[in-house]
């Protein structure tokens, strides 16, 4: 049997899917961007420009175009159809944003950022885990090239639990917000089809999930300062750091 690897979500099915429905279940999501919004706000600096890497449909740049208008921002996503849904979401934004089809998994996404960057500020939104740990880790050594003196990268992130127990308690936790989701559309779907589709869902074995306290010790070692994780719920993890 062939590996599943993240090129399911080329897929415009899989994609829609994901914005339709998986996303809509992700507990504290508004209160995962508040936070992100709330570094970014308290670490005092100016954004000018910034990068969303593995944009999906562009909405952690929606949230940062809200309180930075006049910042520059450049997508990058090799899903065209997750590219299209960003264009459509940033349409009144479309003289600041400049999106990039490619996939970053291959080392010469840098040199598409030629003439962009440097960035005061790059996001990432449950993307990266679809990496290898080697390229994870080489990634966020190109991301500390490609940030501005003081920038700042914070990664919103699915990771690998300390514990089988914190794994079931995520999956449990997951199914039931599916599940609150469907049924209110679906009064007669069952908890048990939920959970099957879930737990067989296309997508899950492209999944190569870190621990978040190795992360941090990544970023640590490849020069971050001021490396911290500022929410985690089960598998649900913001981090990030600032280049000196």
């Amino acid at each position: 049997m062939a590996e599943v690897t993240y090129e399911v979500w080329k897929s415009k099915e899989l994609s829609a899917k994901y914005l339709t429905g998986v996303r809509g279940a992700i507990r504290f999501a508004a209160e995962q961007i508040d936070i992100m919004m709330r570094v970014i706000q308290e670490s005092g600096m100016h954004v000018a420009a910034f990068l969303d890497l593995g944009c999906g449909d562009g909405i952690l740049a929606a949230s940062i175009l809200k309180t930075y208008p006049q910042a520059s921002a450049v997508l990058l996503d090799f899903s065209e159809p997750m590219i299209q849904a960003a264009k459509q979401k940033l349409s009144a934004y479309a003289g600041n944003v400049d999106c990039v089809t490619f996939d970053y998994s291959d080392k010469r996404w840098v040199g598409k950022m030629q003439g962009k960057a440097p960035f005061d500020l790059i996001v990432s939104g449950f993307s990266i885990h679809h990496q290898p740990d080697s390229r994870k880790r080489e990634i966020y050594a190109e991301l500390f090239e490609l940030l501005s003196a003081g920038g700042l990268f914070l990664n919103l992130e699915h990771v690998l639990p300390a514990s089988e127990l914190g794994h079931l308690l995520f999956d449990s936790y997951f199914i039931d917000s599916l599940y609150e989701m469907h049924h209110k559309t679906d009064p007669t779907i069952s908890r048990e089809k939920v959970a099957a589709e879930y737990l067989n869902r296309d997508d899950k074995a492209a999944n190569k999930l870190a621990p978040v306290e190795t992360q941090c010790k990544w970023l640590r070692q490849i020069g971050y300062r001021e490396v911290d994780c500022y929410f985690k719920v089960f598998e649900l993890a913001l981090f990030g750091g600032r280049k000196p």
